[in-house]
């Protein structure tokens, strides 16, 4: 249904909102990566024609702004117990929207300017003038933990914000103990950003008369709860607060927590009475954003003789950057490294590090492709080692359907699936057999080409709680209205096919209605491939409800017992004749306000409603197989094929499937070949912050994608679905690499690391001649 809208120019996007005449602001940033601010002076800023305020954070201080909000959850199901080493406190940072007396990166907002034009706002923010005293700053996580290592928090010990184990560590010795074959990778999942195609923007409004301050942006937090985490940072309560979102033009996760425009606009606007705008250069996206991956992972496997896996252990270091916005990734991956495997003991470390960089958050899968690239890299090692074939080495390990749900040797249920039944199809599809020939083609044409598979599996969750709003309307249409954010899943086509189904109705008859917590009561927002899996369920407790209540009010109308009343294609009948569609019994519930034999107060017409808080997890899984070219003279890589298998339960709608592979795809090649955020080591200054020097993938680094849909119900979840847009970039890391290895095996090579540019893989060739 947004296709047609959003390809003729008529997305409506945070940029193109317009709200009377407003200021416009700019943002000053820190040109240091942790420095003391000793004073800050706005003579020269204020000067310029055209500003009308220069607000820091002592101005936000004695507004009684207070530190925004952010989820640093470390437990809670469906994710494995994090243990913590008796006596350790998990340290949760404050951060305030503008910091009183020190910055701790690159790009950290200092002050703000407000001028009439945006030319003049900038250059007012130009000439702020800080006084900085430099502090020692330290980039990488694991050289933070280091004893002598700059502390970005002075209270902080080592840098440690958390530091955790899961597993049965005696076990895992002993397994280790008795292995015939053990193989290890350290390696470093490095950062990247999410680059959405729209910078974000924040416009900020405050009506004087009532109090209330409005925030107009896009965040996959969804409105109520960036409402409610707006009205915490300004210090007011939620009733004063509304939040707006329009279309919203890419997110990834990285856009799911707050940033400080969203609480410096509107507080802005309430100083000086007018409303105020602010769009991100692509360049303050590049230092701002908040960014991804960044783990280092020490791990080792364990096998029999025959190639059965014993056990696996390693140590996991998320680097977080300068503030605790989220522990998700860590978790995430130490629930499932082990992925679809049987693996009977296992044992992880894990750290979540402060660096002077900046923050890291959720992006795509967070976690899992970082867990996947290790174990399915260690499985090719341990192959190419010990003379196992790769295929035979994983379908021996793979967990059988006939073991679900099946809890992991970390305490993870998965709840249903045909693993293998997935790598055959993905073989299949793939023509795997058929690969020799091809092989042989290329290297014809003086190229090298490598085949890869992996398995993947995802443990998703996000807030628990989502409701879902029914209402038939005098206008012909029956709304629907829930709390998700969509930026570019689809919702509204696919949740309006669920109650075109389920109630019966034309699809064009159903209203989706989203993105306004003056409408939106309750609602998670976009994440963790909650959307569907959960409004599917609040949405179907809503049609049950309406679907009773309208049976009720055909009861009274027809003189029928209600037990009699039929309900079918948008209408309630009775035995033998007689019947009243949606719309009619809506207006008899409205005509009949007050009488006794109605539920639920029928002065509200016809509706229902469905709230639920649902903890159960979401096990979305699958294989890919990826074929790659690699030139040795120039080390360029080419992707010359790719099969991919992901199960999703149920599928609603295929093509917004399809959709959402392929674009999960690209990330994940996008990370593995290209992207790559880079702090100098010494200087931590951001070394990337164009295009020019953060390489994006474009249309012809792809081959078109084969993917394929496989739907396994899930046991979990009432209508059988899983999540379905991250399974592209769940496993590409690491079978990329795999792909990229094999085709140069004949050189020696057993490893590369990411990203596989032309010139790191020309020098790993060199190398291995060498």
């Amino acid at each position: 249904m947004e296709d047609h809208r959003l390809l003729t120019g008529q997305g409506q996007f945070t940029a193109d909102m317009v709200s009377g005449t407003f200021h416009h602001a700019a943002i000053t940033r820190s040109p240091h990566p942790h420095a003391e601010i000793r004073s800050i002076d706005i003579t020269l800023a204020m000067a310029v024609p055209g500003v009308l305020s220069v607000l820091t954070g002592a101005d936000a201080a004695a507004d009684g702004l207070g530190p925004m909000p952010h989820n640093p959850d470390w437990v809670g199901p469906p994710d494995a117990t994090l243990r913590l080493p008796p006596g350790f406190d998990v340290y949760v940072t404050e951060q305030t929207v503008l910091p009183l007396d020190t910055v701790r990166y690159v790009g950290e907002a200092v002050a703000m300017v407000v001028a009439e034009t945006a030319a003049a706002a900038s250059q007012g923010a130009e000439l702020v003038d800080v006084d900085y005293q430099v502090l020692p700053s330290v980039v990488h996580a694991r050289d933070a933990m280091a004893p002598h290592a700059p502390r970005i928090w002075p209270d902080c010990p080592e840098n440690l914000a958390l530091t955790c184990e899961v597993g049965d560590r005696q076990a895992t010795e002993r397994a280790f103990a008795t292995a015939a074959h053990v193989v290890s990778l350290d390696a470093w999942v490095h950062r990247v950003t999410g680059s959405p195609l729209e910078p974000r923007a924040v416009i900020g409004e405050y009506d004087a008369a009532n109090g209330c301050y409005t925030l107009r942006t896009a965040s996959g937090a969804g409105v109520v709860r960036s409402r409610q985490r707006l009205a915490t940072t300004l210090g007011v309560r939620e009733a004063q607060c509304r939040a707006v979102f329009g279309d919203m033009g890419g997110n990834f996760g990285t856009r799911n927590a707050f940033y400080p425009e969203y609480a410096l606009m509107p507080w802005a606007a309430r100083r000086l009475g007018r409303p105020v705008k602010w769009t991100a250069t692509r360049q303050e996206c590049f230092l701002s954003d908040y960014q991804a991956r960044d783990l280092a992972s020490n791990a080792e496997l364990a096998l029999d003789k025959a190639g059965n896996f014993l056990a696996l252990r390693g140590v996991n270091t998320m680097n977080l950057g300068a503030y605790t916005v989220f522990f998700w990734p860590l978790r995430k991956g130490l629930s499932m490294m082990q992925s679809v495997y049987n693996i009977p003991s296992v044992y992880f470390r894990g750290h979540a590090v402060l660096t002077n960089t900046a923050p890291t958050a959720v992006y795509r899968s967070a976690g899992r492709p970082e867990a996947i690239y290790m174990i399915e890299r260690l499985i090719d090692l341990a192959a190419s080692a010990h003379g196992f074939d790769r295929v035979a080495l994983r379908r021996r390990n793979l967990i059988p359907a006939d073991a679900m749900p099946y809890t992991n040797a970390v305490g993870a249920t998965y709840d249903s699936g045909d693993y293998a039944g997935a790598m055959d199809k993905a073989l299949a599809a793939a023509d795997w057999s058929g690969f020799p020939g091809r092989r042989a083609a290329s290297a014809a044409r003086g190229l090298c080409r490598g085949i890869g598979v992996a398995n993947y599996i995802e443990i998703t969750s996000g807030i628990p709680r989502e409701r879902a709003e029914l209402t038939v309307r005098d206008d012909g249409c029956v709304e629907l209205v829930v709390g998700t954010m969509s930026s570019g899943q689809g919702h509204e086509t696919s949740f309006p096919q669920l109650i075109s189904e389920w109630l019966q109705i034309p699809f064009e008859k159903v209203r989706f209605v989203a993105n306004d917590s003056d409408r939106v009561s309750v609602g998670g927002g976009s994440h963790s491939g909650r959307s569907m899996r959960l409004v599917s369920i609040a949405a179907r407790q809503a049609v049950a409800e309406l679907i009773a209540r309208g049976k009720t009010i055909a009861a009274h109308v027809l003189q029928a017992p209600k037990d009699e009343i039929v309900y079918a294609d948008g209408a309630f009948t009775i035995p033998g004749g007689g019947g009243l569609d949606l719309w009619q019994a809506a207006r008899a519930a409205q005509a009949a306000a007050g009488l006794d034999t109605l539920p639920n107060d029928p002065r509200v017409g016809l509706a229902g409603v469905g709230d639920i808080t649902n903890r159960a997890g979401g096990y979305p899984y699958g294989a890919h197989v990826c074929e790659v070219e690699v030139d040795p003279e120039t080390g360029q890589v080419e992707i010359a094929a790719w099969t991919g298998v992901d199960d999703v339960g149920l599928a609603v709608n295929p093509l917004i499937l399809h959709g959402q592979a392929h674009g999960a795809v690209a990330q994940g090649v996008g990370q593995a070949l290209l992207e790559e955020i880079h702090y100098g080591p010494d200087s931590a200054q951001l070394l990337t912050g164009s295009f020019m020097d953060y390489a994006m993938p474009r249309a012809d680094t792809l081959p078109f994608i084969k993917t394929i849909i496989s739907e396994v119900p899930a046991s979990s979840h009432p209508h059988g679905i899983r999540p379905g847009g991250e399974g592209g970039t769940t496993p590409a890391l690491g079978l990329v690499i795999n792909a990229i290895v094999d085709a140069l095996s004949d050189f020696g090579v057993t490893h590369v690391d990411m990203p596989a540019t032309p010139d790191r893989v020309w020098r790993v060739i060199q190398a291995a001649k060498n």
